[in-house]
């Protein structure tokens, strides 16, 4: 295991140099603006006239349309949505300058082969853990999110040293910069996201007031204890891991823990989380998205409205109204 910080970055890497953000989502916007406040020549690719180009201009940076906005660029951060990117790459590819650097956010486009970089370009991985929202006021408090490194082709031999570089400059090396590859990345990315972060999260969330509201509880107080103090512990489990966490709760709460966690998650569970973990690894999941896509996402948008109009949504609409500083955060 290898992890960089700043004492790492090699500040020639990309001294001098323009970097163009294609995408200007979450990911985009706080790489573009960090990127630009640690004295980086930054230009944002844009769809001319769209929000993201009226934002980027109304936040003070260079805009142009994607394929203008590489041309020269030292390194090119490919930020859209992974199943845009491929159509995006092909526009921007002609204009991309030999020995330039591809940056990826996410290795999905890479690991699963639906971009093939020109042989004489670098192609590496930037990966923050953590959303843009969070790099970027990360970065702002003079923190950093830590990141991901990974470099897939290295046509110039420098293709570290600069992805290094943009990492520094968006604020990872504060919090530290990991080794990995493209195929550890996606697949552990995919995976957390699914089994984990947000697939298993909101399951155990949405599964957990269910069963309080069936058995004739307030959803109200349903809502409270099984979404509303939630951020308590992740809180705690993100400053101290599991530790913090016994640390500061209750001795019943602690016993609870101990003897009913594993009755939830159990291994029925666990057989299930390598199961999704295989689908993700032969590529089963990707297809999957992919054809989805291509089909007009009738059955994602069927399982999206259903997540939206459940009844837990309307219960905690409500009662966030009363709390107003909630939305300070975004």
């Amino acid at each position: 295991m290898r992890i960089y910080s700043r004492k790492d970055v090699d500040k020639k890497a990309l001294k001098g140099a323009r970097i163009a953000i294609v995408g200007y989502g979450s990911q985009g916007r706080a790489h573009a603006l960090n990127l630009k406040d640690s004295g980086y020549d930054v230009v944002v690719g844009a769809r001319k006239g769209g929000d993201s180009w009226k934002q980027a201009r109304k936040d003070g940076l260079a805009v142009a349309e994607p394929a203008k906005a590489v041309v020269g660029a030292s390194l090119v951060s490919l930020l859209t949505p992974d199943l845009a990117q491929p159509a995006v790459y092909a526009e921007i590819a002609p204009a991309m300058g030999k020995g330039a650097a591809l940056l990826f956010a996410h290795g999905f486009n890479i690991h699963f082969k639906q971009i093939k970089p020109r042989k004489d370009i670098d192609v590496v991985l930037i990966a923050p853990k953590g959303p843009g929202g969070l790099v970027r006021r990360q970065y702002e408090q003079g923190r950093g999110v830590p990141c991901l490194i990974a470099v897939a082709q290295d046509a110039t031999g420098k293709a570290h040293a600069k992805a290094l570089a943009y990492a520094d400059g968006i604020g990872g090396t504060r919090g530290g910069v990991l080794e990995t590859t493209f195929a550890e990345e996606t697949e552990t990315d995919l995976f957390g996201e699914q089994a984990v972060l947000c697939g298993g999260a909101t399951e155990l969330v949405v599964k957990g007031f269910e069963t309080l509201v069936e058995a004739g509880y307030q959803p109200e107080v349903a809502y409270y204890e099984c979404l509303h103090e939630l951020k308590l512990i992740v809180d705690l489990l993100h400053e101290g891991g599991l530790a913090k966490m016994h640390k500061y709760i209750s001795e019943t709460a602690k016993y609870g823990d101990l003897v009913s966690g594993p009755r939830v998650v159990n291994k029925a569970t666990k057989k299930e989380m390598k199961a999704i973990l295989t689908d993700i690894q032969q590529g089963k999941f990707a297809r999957a998205w992919i054809k989805e896509n291509k089909t007009g996402r009738k059955k994602y948008n069927k399982m999206m409205k259903a997540d939206l109009t459940h009844p837990i949504e309307k219960v905690g609409a409500k009662l966030r109204a009363r709390m107003p500083w909630l939305e300070d955060n975004r």
